[in-house]
């Protein structure tokens, strides 16, 4: 196998691990654009004008978080775009990873601050900060913990050194 074998297996690995990034990405993409959506259409609601000053605060940061969500896991297509065809996929695969597990952090955040804002609206009560916390405590475990422990055994079960 000359080196151009190689640089071109790693050019199609890329692009099966980008066409795989793109699929997984789908999911979290519409779901932070439909959040944002109903985060920005709540201003024009009448009991906006209602909420208090601390409410207000937080209702900005979720908008800030969830603009700045969506901007990131739409940021991988962009990115994309300039570095198409210009024999950059495995750059292209890294850096769309971390975009997309930055995009997720931030969505994770927004739904959490999404969560306590409605729940302190809806109840008066600071009860939602915990609630809020136990649910973000779950999204740890969903989308870091199990994850990683699964990672483990499959390397132990394959004999693969632990990174």
């Amino acid at each position: 196998m000359t080196e151009s074998d190689g640089q071109q297996d790693s050019e199609e690995e890329a692009d099966r691990k980008w066409t795989e990034m793109l699929q997984e990405v789908r999911v979290a993409q519409t779901g932070a654009q439909i959040l944002f959506g109903f985060l920005i259409s709540v201003v024009f609601t009448p009991r906006f004008t209602q909420i208090s000053p601390g409410e207000r605060a937080l209702y900005d940061v979720t908008v800030v978080l969830g603009a700045i969500a969506t901007g990131t896991l739409i940021a991988p297509v962009a990115f994309h775009r300039f570095l198409a065809g210009h024999g950059m996929m495995p750059e292209l695969v890294r850096a769309g990873a971390k975009m997309i597990i930055l995009g997720l952090v931030l969505l994770g955040l927004t739904v959490g601050a999404a969560l306590v804002l409605l729940l302190h609206v809806a109840t008066g009560s600071s009860v939602a900060w915990l609630v809020a916390g136990a649910v973000m405590l779950w999204f740890v475990v969903c989308w870091l913990v199990l994850p990683l422990l699964a990672l483990r055994r499959g390397r132990r079960a394959s004999g693969s050194p632990a990174r």
